[in-house]
């Protein structure tokens, strides 16, 4: 038996101590800097520190938590539950008490610094042709001598008035009607949805009288770590809204193959990973309709795209098939459900829902919805097109084939699994440049416009501080070492008399880069690890493996141009991915971004019907290429690990940027004794 303190992990930021048996947990957040909330004091007033607590294996982790890991409920947690309420799972940070190892999650609105998720909708023309429309009709009143019911004779206006053959109607919708139809004194409004093109139109809503309110539509990008919503008007395709909110599905694990670990070995935990989401669903479309001013009545279809775990895990489906060879989806298929169907009780129980279809077991719904947006099969040119995030989709292709595969880079893209790392918020590190001569950094943060050596800049900061490092900072911040000589070509960290700056220290075996120190106020001090090199290295390994790996299957050794997707692509620089070696290289101004393609993707799919049918069709002729099984991805991911790699037909980058030989000077005087251009292989 251990006599070890407790374990707490805490989620998603994946900071961890031990901890008296007894101890708050919003003490042992303070004491790590979790960024819980409270304003009371801990006194259970304020119910801000709320907290998920998870039972159950996660190996990702490596913690079991059991029941009474945390103390039974209290008297002041009962009061706030029956006087407010709390969700359910939920404790209140203050008053639970550590009892033995255990897994927290901070949900987005118990943080002070709320994630800014970065996936606004990208400006696109989409051509409106939407699947569920809106008909003003007046409808003959009951007759005693010709006895029909009232949605034979809503079946005969349509038809007299809009010529429409026929119709079906949904039962919570058949339910009102008589309701709706004697209060608009016989004339309706009714919103009609067509599943196809030929399909049989169905009755999803109707209000009494004119309905002039507007009809509006969900965009989901279900994506592993955030889950960002764009909310359209189906009648102007104008998105009123757009926000995002962190998956919950988090304390569960980071990664795809740690959900579907917990799913296996917690008995029932897919049912507890498919609450969680709808539950964040649900919170999302309650907070995306109260933004945009609207009744969530009025939201009456949901597009979603999803990699297949999150495609599963959403259904209610146990994803245990997806986690070993060979890989098999329940259904690769698009399908057709309703609000109903995954208890999202936000919306209207007959309001659609469309999931676009799957390419195969690894490569899900948001790489078709990335294959709409971006159209790689009617490029005259070779595209190679990468959605950076937990699990990276890639496509490359040209108007002869189209290839796909997704590719295991980790949570470290996104801030997590770094030693300063944070998801995107005020205060975060966003770009960093690193002075090759003096070796010292100036950075930009979330929220200010200004770089760190800029007047006004910690005038502007002081409110939310320099919290820590996000995903696109601490990719620049590795490709500025290297570029800087403070980082050779296998990832080491030089030490001070190496490089000939303290901002380099000793850090037990190894070497670290100081970025900021604010200890002296209280604050963090934020630096760059070895180890988190060493995330970042295993990250981009995989990238721009699963990419080799396409161009091998298509038989060419370099791309015309890249495109690179997703919140990342909006946010870094060309510059620094080919740096840090994540793809292929090719001249800088043909590499551009496409915002989030495949939130794009799924804006396309809520506004135009013909889209649906045409990525239906499309899914069926991409080449799906298996990174698990393919003996050369190994290959290319052991090359890939050096900066900016071992081994690249096409020395492009010499143009843009000389990279510093092999070693470090050890005299100490700053130089880094010549440079070198990357060569071309054999």
């Amino acid at each position: 038996m251990s006599n070890q303190d407790p374990l707490v992990v805490f989620t998603p930021s994946g900071k961890r101590g031990r901890f008296p048996v007894g101890t708050p947990v919003l003490t042992a957040a303070r004491q790590l800097g979790v960024d819980l909330d409270s304003v009371c004091g801990g006194r259970g007033i304020c119910s801000k520190c709320q907290i998920t607590p998870g039972y159950g294996e996660f190996s990702k982790h490596g913690v079991t938590a059991r029941d009474g890991a945390l103390s039974d409920w209290n008297a002041l947690e009962a009061r706030y539950d029956e006087k407010r309420g709390l969700k359910q799972g939920r404790r209140l940070g203050c008053q639970a008490k550590v009892q033995g190892d255990i897994v927290i999650d901070v949900p987005p609105e118990s943080q002070v610094h709320r994630q800014v998720v970065r996936k606004a909708a990208s400006a696109r023309v989409i051509e409106m042709d939407p699947a569920t429309r809106l008909y003003y009709i007046v409808v003959d009143e009951p007759d005693m001598h010709t006895p029909t019911g009232d949605l034979e004779r809503v079946a005969r206006a349509l038809k007299d008035q809009w010529e429409i053959d026929k119709i079906t109607c949904e039962f919570p919708v058949l339910t009102q009607l008589q309701t709706t139809l004697r209060k608009g004194k016989w004339a309706i409004t009714v919103a009609l949805h067509k599943t196809s093109a030929t399909a049989t139109p169905s009755i999803i809503a109707a209000w009494p009288g004119l309905h002039e309110k507007g009809l509006y539509g969900l965009a989901i990008d279900l994506g592993s770590t955030t889950v960002a919503a764009h909310l359209t008007n189906l009648d102007t395709g104008e998105v009123v809204a757009s926000s995002g909110i962190m998956n919950p599905q988090i304390r569960f694990g980071e990664d795809l193959m740690s959900r579907v670990s917990y799913a296996m070995m917690n008995p029932g935990g897919d049912h507890e990973m498919t609450r969680a989401v709808r539950d964040a669903i649900n919170t999302l479309a309650e907070e995306i309709a109260k933004e945009a001013g609207i009744e969530t009545n009025l939201i009456l279809e949901t597009v979603f795209v999803c990699n297949p775990v999150m495609h599963h895990l959403l259904l209610g489906i146990d994803p245990v098939e997806l986690g070993q060879a060979p890989f098999a989806l329940a259904t690769s298929d698009h399908l057709n459900l309703t609000a109903r169907d995954l208890d999202l009780t936000t919306l209207p129980a007959s309001a659609q829902i469309y999931l676009l279809p799957c390419i195969a077991g690894h490569v899900g719904a948001d790489a078709a919805a990335v294959a709409l947006s971006e159209q790689p099969g009617k490029s005259d040119d070779l595209v190679l097109i990468v959605d950076v995030g937990t699990n990276a989709e890639i496509l490359l292709g040209n108007t002869s084939r189209v290839l796909a595969c997704s590719s295991p880079t980790g949570p470290a893209f996104e801030g997590a699994q770094i030693s300063s790392g944070q998801r995107a918020a005020p205060g975060a590190i966003e770009a960093i440049r690193i002075d090759p001569v003096t070796r010292e950094p100036r950075f930009r943060v979330i929220g200010c416009d200004k770089w760190s050596d800029e007047d006004g800049f910690w005038d502007e900061t002081a409110a939310s501080g320099i919290t820590g490092i996000c995903g696109s900072g601490i990719i620049e911040a590795v490709a500025e070492l290297r570029i800087a000589g403070l980082l050779d070509p296998s990832g080491l960290i030089g030490s001070a008399a190496q490089t000939g700056t303290d901002r380099c220290f000793a850090e037990g075996r190894t070497n670290a880069y100081l970025i900021h120190d604010a200890t002296a106020e209280g604050g963090p001090r934020i630096t760059v690890t070895q180890g988190d090199i060493r995330a970042i290295q295993l990250a981009k390994s995989a990238l721009y493996a699963g990419a080799r790996l396409l161009m091998d299957e298509m038989g060419v050794d370099v791309v015309d141009r890249v495109v690179l997707a997703g919140a990342f692509g909006a946010h870094i620089s060309a510059k620094h991915a080919m740096v840090l070696g994540m793809i292929p290289d090719v001249p800088l101004d043909k590499v551009s971004s496409a915002g989030n393609a495949a939130g794009t993707g799924a804006r396309i799919a809520l506004c135009n019907l013909a889209a649906r049918a045409e990525i239906e069709r499309t899914v069926r002729q991409i080449t799906k290429v298996e990174t698990a099984i393919e003996p050369r991805f190994q290959e290319h991911f052991v090359a890939a690990n050096a900066i900016p790699h071992a081994t690249d037909p096409f020395p492009e980058l010499g143009k843009v940027v000389t990279l510093p030989v092999v070693g470090f000077n050890t005299q100490g005087d700053g130089s880094d004794g010549g440079r070198v251009r990357r060569r071309k292989r054999g």
